[in-house]
């Protein structure tokens, strides 16, 4: 039977149009492709590179290979962090296609820069701490404490224990960075399906760009803190940058928040 109506008439024209059957997958493919590449140059900001430098630094391991492993390691588990905090809001907003207050953004920017200054003034004590022959190692016999050069007894440390700071540093940045991600997918993308894909791939390929640039500076420095005096030098300079960028990264907010 005939369908006079002219509004079903379009609707069946346009399903059979094989045009617009392939427009929304080739905009879920294009946006994902796009994310993954965003997510990686991401990764690459400063305030990233400068929490990931200071826990690198950390890396006290005689196996220059193993050293460079858990580089990369660390990296995943930044961009894993990151990933997790920024898709549970992120999923939460797109939803409901609404944007982050600019005053819980402000919060979140906050927190970042307090992590850096705390990452930084962490990494700059235990640089004072260490001799000329690395970490020294304390120890008591009875009420008298003995402070020597070298590092503590040999110990064996777990999986999650090395995972849980940078999973935590990289969850602080994912919830600092949500809200302007998901108001550029609110503003660009169409489809919920094509905004949760954008976040999804945006995080994977912060997570790839991070332990790529992880292991990278892993390279250099496993070799670099082969040398104790160079290893507390470093230390000590990474210290200072990231201190310094938590405290300009965090100034400017101070007047919004307070």
């Amino acid at each position: 039977m005939f369908d006079e109506n002219p509004a079903n008439r379009e609707n069946l024209a346009n399903s059979a149009n094989p045009t617009t059957l392939i427009m929304p997958v080739l905009e879920l493919f294009a946006s994902s492709g796009l994310g993954s590449l965003v997510g990686m140059r991401h990764a690459l900001e400063p305030d990233h590179l400068a929490a990931v430098s200071t826990l690198l630094t950390d890396q006290q391991d005689p196996d220059e290979r193993r050293r460079r492993t858990r580089a990369a390691f660390l990296g995943v588990c930044w961009g894993l962090g990151h990933t997790l905090s920024l898709l549970a809001i992120g999923v939460v907003l797109v939803v409901l296609r609404a944007e982050m207050p600019a005053s819980v953004t402000d919060l979140f920017e906050f927190g970042v820069a307090l992590m850096l200054v705390a990452l930084g003034l962490r990494a700059i004590y235990r640089a004072a701490r260490q001799g000329p022959a690395g970490p020294v190692h304390v120890h008591h016999h009875g009420r008298i404490v003995h402070v020597h050069p070298g590092a503590p007894a040999h110990i064996h440390i777990g999986t999650w224990t090395l995972a849980r700071r940078p999973l935590l540093i990289g969850a602080v940045h994912g919830l600092a960075g949500s809200g302007a991600l998901t108001a550029l997918v609110l503003a660009t993308l169409p489809s919920t399906a094509a905004r949760l894909s954008y976040m999804t791939l945006f995080g994977l390929g912060s997570t790839l760009g991070m332990a790529a640039m992880s292991g990278l500076l892993g390279w250099p420095l496993a070799r670099l803190t082969n040398n104790h005096s160079v290893a507390r030098g470093v230390s000590f300079v990474v210290g200072c940058v990231t201190t310094v960028l938590g405290l300009a990264w965090g100034y400017p907010l101070v007047g919004r928040l307070f």
